[in-house]
């Protein structure tokens, strides 16, 4: 069965900032100024890595318990290359991001071996991940004129 999520993107004001809603959360986003932004904000591929290190970090928590895996402290670090002259139409480049890495940080007792297991079914589980290694069909649903 399908679950259908949804969110809104709604242009501010000031500068290049964007108001983005889910259910009853609000992220302000934005650029920085050498990009013509305000910087009140992280812009949206920064979200995107955040995106990625939360459900990794979701996951880790969720499925420990199922997998006889324990940890007592975790966190992502994550990079992405991307060259902003490809969205800014200066070069023939790609858009988006070349390259994301991640190191899984795990403060536990357990073996390497198993954690190097349990990163492995993490990275296999993670939603966020399954979209950005194997792609999501974009679809222009409609334009409106308000």
């Amino acid at each position: 069965m399908l679950t259908t999520f949804k969110a809104t993107a709604k242009k501010l004001p000031d500068g290049l900032q964007v108001e983005t809603n889910v259910r009853n959360f609000k992220i302000l986003m934005d650029e920085p100024e050498e990009l013509g932004g305000t910087n009140a904000g992280m812009n949206p591929v920064e979200a995107l890595l955040c995106a990625l290190g939360a459900c990794q970090t979701i996951v880790a928590s969720a499925f420990a318990p199922a997998h006889n895996f324990t940890f007592d402290e975790f966190h992502v670090e994550l990079e992405g290359d991307m060259d902003p002259d490809g969205f800014m139409g200066l070069a023939d480049v790609r858009n988006g991001f070349q390259e994301i890495r991640f190191v899984m940080h795990f403060k536990t007792d357990e073996p390497k071996e198993k954690v190097e297991e349990y990163a492995k079914f993490i990275e296999r589980t993670c939603p966020v991940g399954d979209c950005l290694a194997n792609g999501v069909k974009l679809v222009l649903a409609g334009v409106k004129i308000d």
